[in-house]
């Protein structure tokens, strides 16, 4: 079975608004339902400095460290190099809602996201119920729209590229809640939702989760 690790936030990765540990255990509800076997952990710099040997997706559910420096800055460069070797190799990315501002210190994964909050030009509205639309036929085919009481981000930078997966739309414009994007043999997926708990108790929701996590299982391998 795929393995997959979730970094959860804590630490200088946590914040007063996120409730890391609860959101961390409802995607590794739906990453197990998807077919993957799933660890957590709350020790992200220190994690990725170990590497990921062994480990098919990274699933970021962590906030924004800020100017907060880790305990030890040599964690960091082993851990760059670490990202990268995984990312030359292959390994699936998922984030989710604070995925977007975190991992600051660690270029590589901001090259592979495909996209990022923007301070001073990215925002979120109110607390609300979203109306969202499935918008990419390959990965999320035959799925309905669905609603979730969330907190959307908004006007999050997209790179040029990366494929719109969700939408949803208020009386002026559009707003891409979620997209894919393929870095060399790496998969990504990003999606704005997830602030609490309430998100993952829309079944749309995780269904579309489902989907997501099932297109990035490991892809075979075939030889001549």
């Amino acid at each position: 079975m795929p393995a997959a690790i979730i970094l959860s936030g804590t630490g200088r990765y946590a914040d007063p608004w996120h409730d890391f540990a609860l959101t961390s255990a409802a995607l590794e509800t739906v990453a197990r339902e998807a077919g993957w076997q799933v660890s957590i952990t709350e020790d992200i710099d220190a994690t990725l400095a170990l590497g990921l040997d062994g480990v098919d997706l990274l699933i970021v559910n962590a906030g924004n460290p800020g100017t907060t420096p880790p305990e030890d800055p040599a964690l960091i460069d082993r851990g760059r190099a670490n990202l990268a070797a995984a990312f030359k190799r292959g390994i699936s990315v998922l984030g989710a809602h604070t995925a977007a501002t975190s991992l600051r210190d660690y270029p590589q994964y901001r090259t592979v996201l495909g996209g990022e909050w923007v301070p001073g030009h990215s925002w979120h509205p109110p607390f609300c119920e979203i109306h969202v639309r499935p918008l990419h036929d390959l990965i999320v085919e035959g799925l309905s729209d669905f609603t979730v009481q969330d907190e959307r981000y908004t006007d999050l930078v997209l790179d040029p590229g990366v494929e719109p997966l969700a939408s949803t739309r208020d009386e002026d414009r559009r707003h891409i809640l979620a997209w894919a994007n393929e870095a060399g043999p790496t998969r990504v997926v990003y999606s704005a939702l997830g602030h609490d708990g309430r998100a993952y108790e829309s079944p749309g929701y995780r269904s579309f989760l489902r989907r997501v996590l099932i297109w990035l299982l490991p892809r075979p391998v075939f030889h001549d």
